[in-house]
């Protein structure tokens, strides 16, 4: 969320019991609308253009730039963040300048552009003026995709005909039975793991050891 001393995180976790996260400030003197796509939160900063902020972390929120456009979005009062083909794209209603586009990732710019969350590298590629202050955008239809661990797609949301899940619902995808968040844990345990390969392929190979190809 934003308010007067810039932009800071909120745990809502628990809708009913809303709790800001201690030193989670980030300041910002004229920040306004807050867009979250992935891991970074883009904020109309005023005067001061874009400002992109890494949450990662959300107990630890860092700025990661700002974009002016060298002094050009001086008036951004909100922000909202789609895709087009390989392309993040931001759109800025940009007040007294109207409507600004931007595009922060494409295969141009970013070559480490794949991935869940490549570092935005921001461009303005249009700009419209409008008749006047262009103060606020809507929101985009939001579409994602459920994928097992190898990768292959296993559901669509929000196909026609489709419902919005139930509160109860989204909260199976991120609580656990007692309330606590689900989290992982980047420390590898072995009894996580398991060998499928028969026996004889266990054993490590002697150095210099090659396998021969099976005659077809």
């Amino acid at each position: 969320m934003t308010d007067d001393e810039g932009f800071r995180v909120v745990d809502v976790t628990t809708p009913e019991k809303p709790a800001p996260v201690a030193g989670s400030l980030v300041a910002l003197a004229d920040a306004r609308r807050v867009y979250v796509a992935r891991t970074y939160a883009y904020v109309a900063a005023g005067k001061d253009g874009l400002a992109i902020v890494d949450v990662e972390k959300p107990g630890a929120p860092r700025l990661f730039r700002l974009f002016d456009d060298g002094g050009k979005l001086n008036d951004a009062r909100d922000v909202v963040v789609g895709t087009t083909n390989a392309s993040a794209i931001a759109y800025v209603a940009d007040g007294v300048n109207g409507l600004k586009v931007l595009q922060l990732t494409s295969p141009e710019i970013q070559p480490k552009f794949y991935g869940f969350s490549p570092e935005p590298r921001p461009r303005v590629i249009a700009w419209r003026e409008t008749a006047s202050p262009a103060l606020s955008l809507a929101k985009g239809l939001d579409r994602d995709r459920a994928v097992d661990e190898t990768g292959g797609q296993i559901a669509v949301f929000g196909r026609i005909g489709a419902r919005p899940f139930t509160r109860e619902e989204q909260q199976k995808f991120y609580l656990r039975p007692d309330g606590s968040v689900w989290t992982v844990s980047d420390t590898d345990r072995p009894g996580d793991f398991r060998d499928e390969r028969p026996p004889a392929d266990r054993a490590p190979k002697p150095r210099g050891e090659t396998r021969k190809a099976e005659p077809r």
